[in-house]
């Protein structure tokens, strides 16, 4: 069983920056690659990024790319979501998730690949 709990959600201006992090807790952490989703009113949950186990792959949808960075912390049982550049329409209830995987370099992109997930942390911002 894995727990995973986000923080660093909050309102920010257009053009700010928010650091979301993922700290977990569990068994099986160091073969668990890890992703960040996001969903906004009325719309399906969508993926937002996603890093390998190992930490040497990672994968950003294209709407966040250069924007947004995904890095994990193994020591720590962390990842993080660094967002920079934040537009109104990155408004929306943000989630972590671990799925496990036999490679260290799988990135996992669907959100069914994904075994554990988070409580979620919203992210809002303002015009």
């Amino acid at each position: 069983q894995v727990q995973l709990v986000e923080s660093g959600g909050g309102l920010v201006q257009a053009g700010g920056s928010l650091r979301l992090s993922c700290a977990a807790s569990g068994r099986g952490l160091s073969m668990a690659a890890m992703g960040w989703f996001r969903q906004a009113p009325e719309k399906e949950r969508e993926i937002v990024a996603a890093i390998s186990w190992s930490g040497y792959n990672t994968y950003h949808v294209d709407s966040v790319k250069g924007r947004f960075t995904i890095s994990r912390d193994i020591a720590k049982n962390t990842v993080y979501l660094q967002m920079n550049s934040l537009k109104p329409e990155d408004t929306a209830v943000y989630y972590c998730a671990a799925g496990w995987t036999l490679s260290n370099i799988a990135v996992l992109t669907r959100a069914n690949q994904y075994n554990s997930w988070g409580q979620g942390t919203q992210v809002t911002v303002s015009s």
